[in-house]
Parts: structure tokens; sequence; C-alpha cells
């Protein structure tokens, strides 16, 4: 019989300090996410400088009472886990240190995972990922489009060439002087409103990137020159009409590699996947094509340690081990993530 693997994963990418014990890659046994939305919300976004404080102060209560959930003690896992890139790099380094820590007290292999790559394999502690696949991944700093042969077989299809969605989400509210995070607000606001204003769409046609920029700067432009001459912004339709045209982009660019590529399913991943509207558009495309279409719970949708853990174990089931030189990388988009990966 085979020994069920148990994976200690760690993720403070951004501003979420969180630890999950995984089961074989697709079991939560437990998940811990202390948010500091609450602290940054007041500042209009997150403060690099206050976010590493503060997993540095919080870490170790995560720690033990992600293991009191579990009633597994750290001698009993198999392996720590831990996000290395991207993110924020002086929160990134307050996870590493404390698994390289864990890793070495307690003589455990490390996993270095990419942030990016959890959020996909965050599908698989609900859904059994089935090869080969498509994926989108949309959040605060990406917009990539994969397709997936199997377990860390990747062909990178596209990603923004400017700003990532969610960053446009959290910049057209600021426009519109919304709460932080923008996200949620727009997509609130957007179900008041009606797509009445005239805005632009990025082409590309033949390319599987997006693009954002252009529609930002729009949108800035409107919204000044409005001003300007006195004139009240329907703030309930512009908002519907920026979610109306940010996300037909995001269609156009996955129905074009459905029709190209053979996929079994179709998942959506990353933050900005917790949104309902993004949700069911693509929900009726897949239907369209008759692929299953698969989206990870609410919870798992954001930033967790949970995904990291799921994101773990084909590593560990293929040895893929970090050392104790591991450092972590502000940057490291998951193109660059494969190319490494692939030559190793």
């Amino acid at each position: 019989m085979n020994k069920d693997i148990y994976i200690l994963a760690i993720e403070t990418s951004c501003d979420e300090t969180s630890m999950a014990i995984i089961k074989n890659g697709t079991e939560v046994v437990s998940n811990t996410i202390l948010t500091q939305i609450d602290t940054h919300k007041s500042f209009g976004g997150v403060v690099p400088e206050i976010a590493s404080r503060m997993h540095t102060e919080s870490i170790l209560m995560v720690l033990e009472e992600t293991l009191e959930k579990s009633i597994i003690k750290i001698e009993d896992v198999d392996a720590i886990a831990v996000t290395y890139a991207p993110g924020l790099l002086g929160s990134l380094l307050i996870g590493i240190e404390c698994a390289k820590t864990l890793a070495m007290i307690y003589k455990k292999p490390l996993i270095a995972v990419n942030h990016t790559v959890g959020h996909i394999y965050a599908n698989n502690l609900e859904h059994k990922m089935e090869f080969p696949l498509l994926a989108l991944i949309i959040s605060g700093g990406h917009t990539d489009l994969v397709y997936m042969k199997n377990d860390y077989d990747i062909e990178f299809l596209g990603s923004s060439i400017d700003d990532s969605i969610g960053e446009v989400y959290d910049k057209v509210a600021r426009v519109l002087s919304l709460p932080y995070p923008g996200g949620p607000s727009i997509e609130k606001l957007a179900k008041e409103g009606q797509a009445t204003y005239n805005l632009p769409k990025s082409m590309m046609k033949d390319s599987y990137d997006f693009s954002y920029s252009g529609l930002k700067s729009s949108i800035i432009n409107l919204v000044h020159n409005e001003k300007q001459r006195g004139s009240e912004i329907r703030k309930e339709d512009l908002a519907s009409s920026f979610q109306e045209v940010a996300v037909e982009q995001l269609l156009r660019k996955t129905e074009k590699a459905l029709t190209n590529y053979n996929a079994k399913q179709f998942i959506l991943a990353g933050g900005v996947s917790a949104n309902k509207y993004i949700r069911e558009e693509m929900n009726k495309l897949c239907q369209k094509y008759n692929i299953p279409f698969h989206v990870p719970e609410l919870k798992y949708c954001t930033d967790n340690a949970a995904m990291i853990g799921a994101a773990a174990y084909p590593l560990y089931k293929n040895n893929k081990f970090a050392d104790y030189s591991l450092n972590g990388s502000s940057n490291e988009n998951i193109k660059i993530y494969f190319e490494k990966f692939n030559q190793e």
C-alpha cells in the first residue's frame, strides 16, 4: 500500500500569512489564513514594509494554529513547501526563512513552489485535474494563459504585456474613488449599472497576449475630462462598461485557445477568479464548446497555503527538492519559471 504523503506548506507572497497541511496533494487537512487586508485598506493598497513586518509577527502563531487544527506533528509531515516567487520580496523571505528553519531542524526535504503554479493546482483540491487542459490565471499580478499536457508539463501561451487584469481593476476602482480591494468593489458596483460607455477593446488578434493599459488610460482620461467639464460620472455604468470590456478580452483569448488546443477541461485560477461575473461568462463559453469548466472554491482563489501544498505534491513525487540556498524572487513569471524548470 502506498504511503500517504503530508506536506506542510507556507505562503507569504503578499499580505496573507498562510500555512496548510495537505495530504497527497488533494486533501486539505488544515489551512490557516491570516489576512492583513484591514491594515492595508487605509493606505489604498499593500505597503510592502508593513506586510513583511506583520508576517514576522504572525508566522509562528499561524504555524501553531495549523498544527493544532490538523492534530499532526511537524515530525510526522513528509516535506516542507514554501512559495519563493513571485511576490513582495520582503514578504517572501519571511516564509522562506521559516521553511528553511523547519526543514533543517526536523530534517525534512524543502520544496520551492512558484506562486502562480500554486493558483493552478488549487483546482486539484476539489476537482481532479485531467490532462491535457487549458488554464487561465488571473490575479493582481498575473494574466496568464497556459496549456498543460501533464503535471508540470506546461506550454506557455500568453500573458499581459502591461497591466494584469487584477491590477487594472484596482486602478480603475481608485479612479472611481472605490474602496480597496478594487476588484470586489468594481464587481459590486457593475451589477447596479449598464454598459453605456464606449470603451476601447484591445485586439492583438493573432496573439494570446493580453493588454489592459489602453483600457485603463481611456477611463482615466474620460473621468478627468468629465470632471473638467463639470459633468457627472455615472460610476455604476462606467464600472459595468469597464468590466464588460475587460472580461471580453479574457473570453476572446480563451475561445481562441479552446478552438486551437485539444483540452479535456478548462480551469480558472487566481484571486480575480473569485469574480462571479467572470465565472459565469467563462462557464457559458465552456458550455458552448462542451468542455468541463472548473474553478476553485472562493477560499482557494485568493492567496492560501493549501494551493502551495497541492502544487508541491508532484514535485515531491519527482524528488524536485530545494537546498538551503533558496532565495526569493519578486518577478519570476510563469514563463521564466518553466524555462528554468525544464533545464534542470
